[in-house]
C-alpha cells in the first residue's frame, strides 16, 4: 500500500468530524452556478453575479444587529475598556487575518489620536490583542495543521495570559475550527467573557459537528450566528462570511470605543476627533449604501477594467506588485489569501531563489522591511518560538515534533515587504506596479511610489478608494469616488477595500480557469477541512464516490509535494485528481 493511500484511508476512517458537506458555507450558491462561463462571455455580468451574493449580507445583518447578543458584545467591550481589561480576537486563516486587522485598526486610532486626546483618556493601545493560528507568520501563509488542534489555540491564549474580566471573541467562519474553539474554551477557563462568532446556522452545526455543539450549548458562552448563506465561490469564506464578521465585530468595537470616549471627553472634543456615535441601524444603512455604490454601472466598469488589467499581466507570465500605506494590511490579506484559494505560489522569502515568485506581492514605499512590518501591524510582530518540547506537550503530529516550523520574527522579516529593490519582480516578462490608496493619503503616496519605483515596472496603475481631486500619472486608474463615512477604526475604508479586492482577485482567477462553475477546484488542501472540501469537489465533478475522490486526492497531493520540493509552480492537487480520473475514465 502506498503512503498516499494509507494517509487517505486514515483520513477516511479517523476524521469523520471533518466531513463538513452539510454546512451552508460549504454548499453551492445557485446565483453563481454559471460563473465560470459567464465571466468569459460577459465580465461585467459575472461581477454582478459575485455582487449579488454580497446582497445577501444586509438582510442577515439586520437580524443580528437586533439580537441581544450583539448588544451584549458592545456592553462587554465597554466594560472591559472601563475596567482596564483586555479584548482578544481569535481566528484562523481569514478570521485570523481579520483579528489582526481589528487590532491594527484599534492601535492606529490611538496612535493617530494621541495629540488630540485629553489627560482624561489613558493610553489604550495595548488593550486589544489578536491571536491567529500560527502567530503573525500565518498572515503570509497559513501554518499547515495548526487550525486542526484545539490545544494549539489554548496554548496561544495561555501565552497571552488571558485573565478574568477580559473579553474573548472567537471568530470562525464555519463555526467548527478546532483551533478557534480551543481559544474559546481557554478564555472560559480563565474567567473571561467569551463570545463565539460563526456563519453557519446554529441548528446545522449542532446536528453535524460535535465540537461546535459543545461550544454552542455552553450557556456561559454568548453566540452570534451571522449566517448569510453559501459563498459566491463554494467554500470561499474569505468572501461573504468574513465580510459579515468584519462588519458585525468592527461595528460593535467602534460603538464601544465612542461610548468609552464620550464619558471622558466633551462633545466639542469628540466632534474635533470627527467621531459621532452611530446606532446599529446607522451601520446597516451605511453598509447597504456601500454595496449599492459598488454595484453602480461606473463601479462595475472599474472592477471589470481592473480585472482585465491583472489578467493581461498574469497571462504574459508577469507579476503584480501592490504598494500601499494605511491600507497595506488590507491589501496583504487579499493577496495572501489568493494562494490557498487558487493554488498560487505563496510569498517568497528573501534568499529563496528556488521557489517560484508569487503572482502578486505587497510593498511599503516609505519604509524598510522591519519598519514596514511594524507600521503594518502598528506594533512589533508576534511570531511563535515553539520548540519540539512544546509540540510534544501538545501531542502534535509526528511531523511537527520532528521538524518544528520556523515561525519567529526573524522568519517574518524574510518577507521583504519594505522599499528595498526586488529585481525578481521587475525583471519578469511583464510587471505592474499598482498603488492602492484612500482619501487623505493619495498625493503623497502616489508621488513617492510612482516617482521612486514606477520606472522600474513595465506598467503602472492606481486604485483609489474615496473622493480625491488627484489625477494619478499612471497607465491605468481605477477610481471608486465614494464619500466613505468617517469612523474611529476606518471601518468603511476597510470594508470597501475588502469588497473591491475580493471581487477583482476572484474574477481574475475565474478568468484564469481556476474555478469550474462556482467551485474553486484549484484550492490547496493544507488542512483537514480543505482535504474534505477537495474530496467533495472531486466527487461532485466526476460523479464518483467520496472514498475514491479522497484516495485520488491524496495521490495527487503526494505528486504535487514532490514538485514543490523541487521549486516548481505546481497545479492544485484537486485539479490534478480530476484530470487523473477523467483520463482514466476516457481510456476505459
Amino acid at each position: 500500500m502506498s503512503d498516499a493511500i494509507e494517509r487517505a484511508e486514515e483520513f477516511l476512517s479517523r476524521e469523520r468530524e471533518f466531513r463538513l458537506g452539510e454546512l451552508l458555507t460549504e454548499s453551492y450558491h445557485p446565483k453563481t452556478k454559471a460563473l465560470s462561463q459567464t465571466v468569459k462571455d460577459d465580465l461585467p455580468a459575472a461581477i454582478r453575479l459575485l455582487q449579488s451574493v454580497d446582497d445577501d449580507i444586509p438582510p442577515a445583518m439586520e437580524k443580528v444587529l437586533q439580537q441581544d447578543s450583539f448588544q451584549e458584545l458592545i456592553e462587554a467591550f465597554v466594560k472591559a475598556l472601563n475596567t482596564g481589561k483586555r479584548i482578544f480576537f481569535t481566528g484562523c486563516g481569514a478570521t485570523g487575518r481579520l483579528s489582526i486587522l481589528l487590532e491594527a485598526a484599534w492601535r492606529r486610532f490611538w496612535h493617530n489620536s494621541k495629540q488630540m486626546l485629553s489627560e482624561n483618556v489613558p493610553d489604550m493601545e495595548d488593550r486589544v490583542f489578536s491571536v491567529m493560528a500560527g502567530g503573525d507568520f500565518a498572515l503570509i501563509k497559513s501554518v499547515e495543521g495548526y487550525e486542526d488542534f484545539p490545544d494549539f489555540g489554548r496554548r496561544q491564549m495561555k501565552e497571552k495570559n488571558v485573565q478574568p474580566g477580559d473579553v474573548v471573541v472567537a471568530i470562525t467562519e464555519g463555526g467548527e475550527t478546532p483551533f478557534v474553539i480551543g481559544t474559546a474554551w481557554e478564555g472560559l477557563d480563565a474567567g473571561a467573557r467569551v463570545f463565539f462568532v460563526y456563519n453557519n446556522p446554529t441548528e446545522v452545526l449542532c446536528r453535524n459537528v460535535k465540537r461546535s455543539r459543545e461550544v454552542i450549548e455552553e450557556l456561559r458562552i454568548t453566540k452570534l450566528d451571522l449566517t448569510t448563506g453559501p459563498m459566491a465561490i463554494t467554500g470561499s469564506t474569505r468572501m461573504q462570511a468574513t465580510t459579515a464578521e468584519l462588519f458585525i465585530v468592527g461595528s460593535a468595537l467602534e460603538i464601544a470605543l465612542v461610548r468609552f470616549l464620550r464619558k471622558r471627553l466633551s462633545p466639542a472634543h469628540i466632534a474635533k476627533l470627527g467621531h459621532k456615535e452611530h446606532e446599529p441601524s446607522d451601520y446597516l444603512r451605511l453598509l447597504s449604501e456601500l454595496l449599492e455604490q459598488l454595484s453602480s454601472d461606473q463601479a462595475v466598469d472599474m472592477l471589470a477594467r481592473a480585472t482585465r488589467f491583472e489578467e493581461r499581466i498574469y497571462r504574459r507570465r508577469g507579476l503584480v506588485t501592490y504598494m500601499a500605506d494605511s491600507l497595506l494590511l488590507d491589501v496583504l490579506t487579499d493577496t495572501t489569501e489568493r494562494s490557498p484559494t487558487f493554488m498560487l505560489p505563496p510569498f517568497r522569502k528573501y534568499g529563496d531563489t528556488l521557489s517560484p515568485n508569487s503572482w502578486a506581492f505587497v510593498k511599503d514605499p516609505f519604509r524598510t522591511t522591519e519598519k514596514a512590518w511594524r507600521a503594518l501591524l502598528q506594533r512589533e510582530p508576534r511570531g511563535l518560538n515553539w520548540q519540539r518540547k512544546i509540540y510534544e506537550q501538545l501531542k502534535a503530529p509526528a511531523a511537527l515534533k520532528a521538524q518544528p516550523p520556523k515561525l519567529n520574527n526573524s522568519e517574518i522579516y524574510k518577507f521583504m515587504i519594505g522599499n528595498e529593490p526586488n529585481p525578481s519582480r521587475t525583471n519578469a516578462p511583464d510587471s505592474a506596479l499598482v498603488v492602492i490608496t484612500a482619501r487623505g493619503e493619495t498625493e503623497t503616496l502616489m508621488h513617492t511610489a510612482l516617482q521612486k519605483f514606477g520606472p522600474q515596472y513595465k506598467k503602472t496603475a492606481a486604485l483609489v478608494v474615496g473622493l480625491t481631486d488627484v489625477a494619478p500619472p499612471t497607465d491605468e486608474t481605477f477610481q471608486f469616488p465614494y464619500n466613505l463615512s468617517n469612523s474611529p477604526l476606518k471601518l468603511w475604508h476597510h470594508l470597501a477595500v475588502k469588497l473591491i479586492l475580493n471581487t477583482i482577485s476572484t474574477a481574475t482567477m475565474v478568468r484564469m480557469d481556476r474555478v469550474i462553475g462556482n467551485a474553486m477546484v484549484w484550492l490547496s488542501p493544507s488542512n483537514k477541512k480543505l482535504i474534505d472540501r477537495g474530496s467533495r469537489l472531486i466527487a461532485q465533478q466526476m460523479e464518483c464516490s467520496y472514498e475514491q475522490a479522497c484516495i485520488t486526492l491524496h495521490e495527487a497531493m503526494e505528486e504535487v509535494e514532490s514538485g514543490q520540493r523541487q521549486g516548481k509552480e505546481v497545479p492544485s492537487p484537486v485539479a490534478l485528481a480530476i484530470k487523473r480520473l477523467r483520463d482514466k475514465r476516457e481510456k476505459s
